[in-house]
């Protein structure tokens, strides 16, 4: 009786610790394995020290960066999942998806990851995928700026190829509308209030006059500005982002406080000053996601807590794992 009491202990103990792991766990078996926060524990166990140092000193340099390093992973996994792939420069039979529309003249912090992976590459050879670099980095810079802190769940492998198209027709555009935006998450596996929740990233960086320009001008065709648009706000946006030239001219996202992670973004979309139409869209276009606007508004509390839990539920995009792709020497192409 005591050995099967003590087997029923062990037993037991075994079903808490598979517990403790069960919300990061939102990938597929099929794909080789799970995700855990102490993937690297043994095997490089100062992995996210290194991340954070680096990333800590380029967010010093420029604040920007933060954002920048967010949505290399954003960017990354909604394309082929969160695999790395964002980071790979054209070469052979790889057309780089910094080449997509998306990516263009806007996709950075690229130095910042070779950065890291020099780091590890002598800490640690071959052992930290370039992909779960992207998606520590993008915690760090989360928390860096005042957002909240989250466990990253980790053993993601590096792709062995890009996908310009997929990056074309997978990542959400400033001018999509919503049910094309929310179509988008769905096919990723993430839902409305995922959609809303990680929206709030804005909160942070800046976007690029051609993102918005149609907004000031010709919004729904008739030569005039977005009715949604505090015109006020149009007015000073247009002085900086002229009817043509100025493509590039950067304009932070959240006007109120740019350089901080919290929730002005959606007090913002309360006072018809969301900058993109992706933006204004999840207050105007559905009473679901403006329900969520006006919560997230009124908490910030609430808000930090769905985000970092659709950072990890966005995280767990098929993943590649087990034996399949590879651990990149360098992020920016495969090995040899």
């Amino acid at each position: 009786m005591r050995g099967t009491s003590m087997a029923n202990s062990v037993n037991f103990l075994l079903l808490l610790s598979l517990l403790a792991f069960a919300p990061f766990c939102h990938c597929d078996k099929k794909v080789g394995g799970y995700l855990y926060p102490q993937y690297y524990v043994k095997s490089c166990p100062r992995a996210q020290e290194i991340v954070k140092s680096i990333v800590a000193k380029a967010v010093a340099k420029e604040t920007r960066m933060a954002a920048s390093l967010l949505r290399l992973h954003f960017h990354d996994c909604f394309v082929k999942g969160c695999d790395g792939s964002v980071l790979l420069d054209s070469s052979g039979t790889i057309i780089s998806e910094k080449r997509s529309n998306p990516n263009r003249n806007s996709a950075r912090g690229f130095e910042v990851i070779d950065e890291i992976k020099s780091a590890l590459e002598k800490a640690c050879p071959e052992t930290v995928s370039c992909a779960d670099i992207l998606a520590i980095a993008a915690r760090d810079s989360t928390v860096l700026t005042g957002g909240p802190r989250w466990e990253v769940p980790l053993g993601r492998r590096d792709s062995l190829d890009a996908s310009i198209s997929g990056s074309n027709y997978n990542i959400p555009a400033p001018n999509n509308t919503f049910q094309t935006i929310l179509t988008k998450f769905k096919l990723k596996g993430l839902d409305i209030v995922d959609l809303v929740a990680l929206s709030g990233s804005h909160t942070i960086g800046d976007s690029r006059c051609t993102s918005f320009r149609q907004r000031l001008y010709n919004q729904t065709g008739n030569g005039k500005a977005d009715f949604t648009l505090d015109q006020y706000y149009a007015a000073q946006l247009r002085t900086h982002c002229p009817r043509s030239g100025g493509d590039q001219n950067l304009f932070v996202l959240d006007f109120v406080s740019p350089a901080k992670f919290d929730n002005s973004y959606y007090k913002n979309l309360l006072t018809k000053r969301g900058l993109l139409s992706s933006d204004e869209i999840l207050l105007t276009q559905n009473t679901v996601s403006a329900g969520l606007v006006k919560k997230y508004a009124e908490s910030n509390d609430l808000f930090f807590e769905q985000f970092a839990k659709s950072m990890v539920k966005m995280g767990n995009i098929t993943p590649l794992t087990g034996s399949r792709g590879e651990i990149r020497k360098n992020c920016r192409r495969v090995n040899a």
